[in-house]
């Protein structure tokens, strides 16, 4: 993927040079404006879930958006072993000591496991229900939320999702319109499933031959936020999910914070990236033992901005249908 901010600079050449900061919060917000940007809606703007790319997209950087799964503290992370050395262990690990590096790479194995691949087809429609738990930081107040979504996966029919409750159709992709992750499961298939092979792809969305031992401090970032955004999407081949898992043991920097409730009340392990000076208190939670992934942690504030809310939300159903509205 080629450097968003050089294009900027190209864009308005007389302007002064941006400095690192700067860069790394335009480059920043541009993901972010990407991820949360919609087509025509009927309703109020949506968070999706899926990554949209449009060429237009590089001069958006003015929208404001927060990344996925990053927060401050937590222990630091263990060592990085090769896939092939990995030897996740089966016991309950020690809630105050345990690594990123074994919690991510115990749901690798735990995923690989038990995942069922099923491959939908091009006309058809993915449902999922999410659950969020929602409380107001100020009040303590609680809202409870069972958002559903029906996405067309090549992109070519209209999409019904949700957002809070709130009803959002989605009209077909434009001419040079995509997302991330792909729908279409030719493109899922072509992704690799071996971690330190997949990351330089995402980076370029399919292109980047960028080796990590070359990436940069933003190139981490855009790893993080695009293989958080691969993991939130229900259907993957068999061994791309175990790959994102593992392939986010490879981040430097990624932490392990214990003692983290999960929206169903269960207590996990929460894996953050604090490296991240753009976004806090989001992450991916785990149970303890297992390595079972639990749900996110997410936040947000109002629009007005004087509120401020922490959501707590997992998966609860998904489903491969063949009509928008139609239930497994």
């Amino acid at each position: 993927m080629s450097d968003e901010l050089e294009l900027l600079r190209d864009w308005d050449a007389d302007a002064a040079p941006l400095t690192e900061p700067a860069r790394a919060k335009a480059r920043h917000r541009l993901l972010n404006t990407m991820a949360r940007a919609e087509r025509h809606t009927d309703a109020a703007p949506s968070r999706r879930h899926a990554l949209r790319l449009a060429t237009a997209a590089v001069a958006a950087v003015a929208v404001t958006g927060t990344a996925v799964l990053i927060t401050e503290g937590g222990a630091d992370e263990g060592g990085r072993p090769d896939r092939a050395d990995r030897q996740p262990g089966t016991a309950t690990p020690r809630l105050g000591n345990v690594s990123a590096a074994t919690v991510l790479n115990g749901a690798a194995a735990q995923t690989g496991k038990h995942e069922k691949t099923v491959a939908p087809r091009d006309d058809q429609f993915i449902y999922s229900k999410r659950v969020i738990k929602e409380t107001e930081r100020k009040t303590g107040t609680v809202k409870t939320y069972e958002d559903v979504n029906w996405d067309s996966v090549d992109g070519s029919k209209r999409s019904l999702t949700m957002e809070l409750g709130r009803v959002i159709w989605e009209e077909p992709m434009g001419k040079g319109e995509g997302v991330w992750p792909p729908r279409e499961w030719s493109k899922l298939k072509k992704l690799p499933t071996h971690p330190k092979k997949l990351i330089p792809k995402i980076i370029g969305v399919g292109t980047s031959s960028k080796p990590i031992s070359d990436f940069t401090t933003h190139d981490w970032y855009d790893a993080y936020f695009m293989l958080g955004e691969l993991l939130k999407w229900p259907v993957l081949p068999q061994g791309l999910r175990p790959a994102a898992y593992e392939a986010l043991a490879l981040v430097p920097g990624v932490k392990a914070i214990p003692g983290v409730k999960d929206s169903a009340g269960r207590t996990g392990v929460g894996i953050s990236y604090p490296k991240s000076p753009f976004a806090k208190g989001k992450y991916l939670i785990f149970d303890p033992g297992s390595y079972e992934f639990l749900g996110f942690r997410d936040e947000r504030t109002s629009a007005s901005g004087d509120k401020t809310y922490i959501q707590l939300s997992h998966v609860v159903d998904w489903a491969i249908v063949d009509r928008l509205k139609q239930r497994p």
